[in-house]
């Protein structure tokens, strides 16, 4: 019989309690203890950064995190990302207007880091969202519409209309 230990969580706003053994990772526990399977788990060496997750506000990599380390904290996770009417968070609805995805499996982890940047930054220049996603690999974007997205967050969040003309066209960049 192996040795669990309870971990008290707040996940996505919600109190989530979970007996874990001590060597499970936060990704394994979110994606199969908790069913969350919006975070993606690419290289597992906490290099790549899909499976971002915010701790108490802060972008770590739940690759790389035990999950009994956690007790007590809380995690938002890509699917705690939406507006509170169930629909698309800010970050979410840039990401899709600005086409700042392609095959997804990086998203969530864009997601959350971005949307724990834009709590601190109301305003980032396309210089600062560039340095805010660096530690986030896309290997299919390009990354220019994914900074982007990143400004136009910046206006959703603050509920300004859209300054960003398409990523393409080079304007407001």
């Amino acid at each position: 019989m192996r040795e669990t230990v309870r971990v008290s969580l707040t996940v996505n706003g919600s109190p989530r309690d979970l007996d874990v053994e001590p060597r499970r990772l936060l990704s394994d526990a979110l994606r199969h203890d908790l069913r969350l399977t919006g975070t993606h788990v690419g290289c597992e060496h906490g290099v790549c950064g899909a499976c971002t997750v915010l701790v108490d506000g802060t972008p770590m990599r739940s690759c790389l995190l035990f999950a009994v380390s956690l007790d007590g904290a809380s995690v938002t996770t890509v699917e705690g990302c939406r507006a509170p009417d169930g629909g698309l968070g800010p970050v979410q609805q840039a990401f899709h207007e600005c086409h700042a995805l392609q095959c997804g499996f990086c998203t969530p982890g864009f997601v959350t880091t971005v949307t724990a940047y834009l709590a601190e930054h109301a305003d980032p220049s396309a210089a600062d969202a560039r340095e805010a996603i660096a530690g986030n690999l896309c290997r299919c974007t390009g990354y220019q519409n994914i900074v982007a997205a990143v400004q136009r967050a910046a206006e959703l969040s603050q509920g300004r209309p859209s300054g960003a003309a398409d990523p393409a066209s080079g304007a407001s960049q």
